[in-house]
């Protein structure tokens, strides 16, 4: 279930389990510098970042906490931590890409370890 997406805005859609989808900000990084760059050197984000592919990540340089979510092939999260700045991560093995956050929000999106999320690279996409 091979993906490509390019680097650029989109949105995140989060099935809460009650049957009203979460449409989220996201920015999507795939290009080997943009995956580099990541949240580095910011102060917060809007939404969430996915890298890809990603199977891990650092918080080196980074100026705020993070929420991490480890996903599988299909999109279905493996795995949430909370991470703080100048920490190494753990990588997933099943994991092949990650949604980075401000620490505490994914929990608030039902973010949970088992839930699937889809990706929408449409930047015109109505975001709720």
């Amino acid at each position: 279930m091979g993906r490509r997406w390019q680097d650029g805005p989109g949105r995140l859609v989060v099935d809460r389990g009650d049957g009203t989808p979460l449409a989220l900000p996201l920015e999507i990084a795939t290009s080997y510098r943009a995956r580099t760059k990541g949240l580095l050197g910011r102060d917060s984000v809007d939404g969430a970042m996915l890298l890809s592919p990603a199977s891990g990540v650092h918080t080196f340089r980074m100026r705020m906490p993070i929420d991490v979510a480890y996903l599988d092939r299909r999109l279905r999260v493996v795995a949430v931590r909370t991470m703080l700045p100048g920490r190494l991560g753990r990588p997933r093995l099943r994991a092949r890409h990650v949604l980075e956050a401000r620490a505490g929000v994914m929990a608030g999106w039902g973010l949970v370890a088992g839930v699937t999320v889809r990706v929408d690279p449409d930047a015109d996409a109505a975001v709720r």
